[in-house]
């Protein structure tokens, strides 16, 4: 079926994507995607080396009459999002994606497509594998774990790279060129509660929630889309008085915004318990009628043995600080027109056998604006008697409306479109401002192709912009600045 692929325009981008996407490449398990990598550049005989955290290097002369232009560094992350849907049987581990033609999009079979950020690694491969295209001295720089806490970006050590200009190939309007980002923080609050036994004569129930958009939980967030876990809460919290709950499970990564969540609770009052849910379910099928058309809330009865349940007052606790944890937009920009300044994804939340662990990711573009709502999750979590942890902490990138490379994209997308791009800084974490730390004077820029559905299954990739942004990305490599 890759095949099809392959036969997309502009060919040299499309193989190298099909090539790409026949290896598992789920952050924090890229040992087989760096391997590829560097066999890549070897086998063009191109210097390459990994750095100490795994990132990948390939090195390519300027083409000749290219000589006294600026090096630059064209950047991507090897790592993908891995989600799937729930009836779909697939393993990232060990499966390469499975892709189709539907229209104007390349898709995958029930997945994440990987296009996020695989289509800007496959730029960089065909460029380097190309002896035609024009090109100033070329770094290639292929970072790991960009998803799941930007690891690579942040181990890159200072020196290692010469470039005077990076290119980041992860924006995903093909109209737009990003200058600036949002920085974010892991917020992690665990807890413990003492098992009661579940009450005599209950009946079990199985909770879902399903069947929602999900997506970026930075690019997305925006939206309003139902969050499965605030959902699943709220149909807790209105039944707390006739049920107990056993188990919960909601949300998978912090970068995706959760779509579905299961509970299992004890039911001690049936009648009661099928009226408080049905009100509840009515009032958030109504709220999210336009958003989530697929959103799908069952209470069903299990024939499953429940021994052990959360106590009353501790699950009235546990809503209660679910209740009260921020979730989605916090704040705008009060600069830029649309622009998210800072939000909150609560994208996993857990109990089981006495454990409670709920997991944010807390997102801003203003560090002082950052600490506030992470701080304010902190109390609401340390208030219900839970250590909260905060870890993975990364910067925001700035934007610089004077840079010389912007001038030279923002010259080049006119003339070439007739129109001007959309300078624009977004609500998700590149890795340029964490690069910046340790290359300050690097002139930086980022722009891609347009794809939608980032980080859920329905992720896809614009095939007639992907031929738009390549041409785009040849003339830039003509136009680089000279030293």
């Amino acid at each position: 079926m890759n095949e099809e692929i392959r036969n997309l325009e502009p060919k040299a981008l499309w193989n190298k994507f099909a090539d790409l996407n026949a290896v598992p490449r789920p952050s924090k398990k890229e040992e087989r995607v760096i391997a590829f990598m560097k066999d890549f550049g070897k086998n063009l005989g191109l210097e390459t080396m990994e750095d100490e955290v795994g990132n990948v290097i390939i090195r390519k002369p300027a083409t000749k009459g290219m000589e006294d232009r600026k090096a630059v560094v064209l950047q991507s992350h090897l790592d993908m999002v891995h989600q799937k849907n729930n009836d779909t049987d697939f393993n990232f581990d060990t499966q390469g994606i499975e892709m189709v033609v539907d229209g104007d999009w390349v898709r995958a079979k029930g997945t994440t497509l990987g296009a996020d950020n695989g289509l800007g690694v496959a730029t960089i491969m065909a460029i380097l594998e190309n002896n035609e295209i024009e090109h100033p001295a070329i770094e290639a720089l292929f970072t790991i774990d960009e998803e799941t806490g930007m690891t690579g970006a942040k181990g890159l050590k200072g020196g290692l790279l010469k470039g005077d200009i990076l290119l980041n190939l992860d924006t995903e309007e093909d109209d737009e060129i990003g200058v600036g980002c949002a920085g974010g923080v892991d917020v992690t609050a665990t807890g413990t509660y003492s098992e009661a036994e579940a009450p005599k004569n209950s009946t079990n129930f199985t909770i879902k929630v399903k069947g929602l958009n999900g997506g970026h939980s930075g690019m997305d967030i925006i939206k309003g889309l139902g969050n499965a876990n605030k959902l699943m809460n709220r149909l807790l919290f209105a039944t707390k008085n006739s049920m107990q709950l056993a188990k919960l499970e909601g949300g998978s990564l912090r970068n995706a915004i959760p779509r579905e969540s299961e509970a299992k609770v004890a039911v001690s009052a049936e009648e009661k318990f099928l009226s408080e849910f049905k009100k509840m379910k009515n009032d958030i099928l109504s709220e999210y009628k336009s958003l989530e058309p697929n959103l799908s809330i069952t209470a069903e009865k299990n024939s499953e043995t429940i021994t052990k349940v959360m106590s009353q007052e501790k699950q009235g606790i546990f809503f209660n600080a679910i209740n009260a944890a921020h979730n989605g937009v916090y704040r705008m920009s009060p600069d830029i027109d649309d622009l998210v300044e800072t939000s909150n994804n609560i994208a996993k939340v857990s109990v089981e056998n006495g454990n409670i662990k709920v997991e944010c990711l807390t997102r801003s573009s203003v560090e002082s604006s950052k600490d506030v709502l992470a701080n304010a999750l902190t109390s609401v979590f340390e208030l219900a008697g839970y250590k909260v942890k905060l870890a993975g902490d990364y910067p925001g990138w700035a934007p610089n409306m004077d840079s010389p490379i912007l001038k030279v994209l923002d010259s080049l997308y006119q003339k070439m479109n007739g129109e001007k791009a959309d300078v624009a800084a977004c609500h998700a974490g590149l890795e340029c401002g964490i690069l910046g730390q340790n290359y300050p004077e690097m002139d930086m820029i980022s722009f891609g192709p347009t794809i939608k559905g980032a980080h859920s299954p329905d992720e896809r990739a614009s095939i007639s912009s992907a031929q738009k942004y390549w041409e785009f990305v040849l003339e830039i490599l003509k136009n680089i600045p000279k030293k």
